[in-house]
């Protein structure tokens, strides 16, 4: 049983992340570092950001429902390497001791922050190209499978594949990426759960508070403008992979 100072702790966590991924995405770059400082085993903290965020990404796919693209077959194509990428993600992770699972730590943090840092730049960059729905589904599954595994920046690719899919109407965008994120990590979970991977006291306060974050706290993030909310996301994220590099040569 988790004492309250951690119970709190793991819950403010949980609640700026759950509102951060409202406006900028990078929640999971506070959660899991939490999880880390709490004395959550790599492989395990890395399951339970998942399983805890898991909730806070059902209510943003609720909200965004009627964001989502019209065309059924993209969704279900889409949904399907999501969920197949999950679980295969889901698996690796899974054969993956923790001691091998730390020194891959640097590696995943530099090139989720990498990637959060130019996707945006990535999109504009490609804008107006359309590549076609085999493309997306192939690119799809390689994200989802990463996502399974570790998931730092994974909305990020996302948005950036969509572009190239020759998407252009930005919510209909976050709606796709919240729905398929949804499914990525609910295939991950199962696996984690059938694993005993899950540390249930520690995901607890993070989900409550995820939930809260994403659901109130975002009205006072919405007020910020993003790039400053994405700005604190970046300082945050690099500065926890230096971390892990420092660590990791010590």
């Amino acid at each position: 049983m988790i004492s309250f100072a951690t119970s709190a702790l793991l819950f403010a966590a949980g609640t700026l992340g759950g509102a951060i991924n409202s406006v900028a995405g990078g929640g999971s770059f506070l959660v899991f570092p939490s999880m880390l400082v709490v004395g959550v085993p790599p492989v395990a903290a890395n399951a339970t950001t998942a399983v805890a965020l898991w909730p806070a990404g059902v209510a943003s796919t609720i909200a965004y429902r009627k964001e989502l693209p019209r065309e059924r077959k993209t969704l279900v194509v889409l949904a399907l390497a999501s969920a197949l990428g999950g679980a295969l993600g889901a698996l690796l992770l899974l054969a993956t001791s923790d001691q091998t699972f730390t020194k891959l730590l640097p590696l995943l943090m530099f090139a989720a922050s990498a990637v959060f840092t130019l996707g945006p730049r990535l999109s504009r960059m490609w804008k107006g190209a359309e590549l076609p729905l085999a493309f997306g589904a192939i690119a799809q599954l390689v994200i989802a499978s990463y996502g399974g595994y570790f998931g730092g920046g994974m909305g990020i690719l996302m948005l950036a594949t969509f572009t190239l899919m020759g998407m252009t109407h930005l919510h209909s965008m976050n709606g796709l990426k919240t729905l398929l994120g949804m499914l990525i990590n609910g295939a991950a979970n199962i696996a984690f759960f059938i694993a005993h991977k899950v540390v249930i006291d520690v995901a607890i306060p993070v989900a409550v508070g995820s939930i809260v974050g994403g659901w109130f706290g975002a009205a006072i993030a919405r007020k910020i403008h993003p790039d400053r909310v994405r700005t604190f996301v970046l300082v945050f994220a690099w500065g926890m992979t230096g971390w892990f590099f420092v660590n990791a040569v010590r």
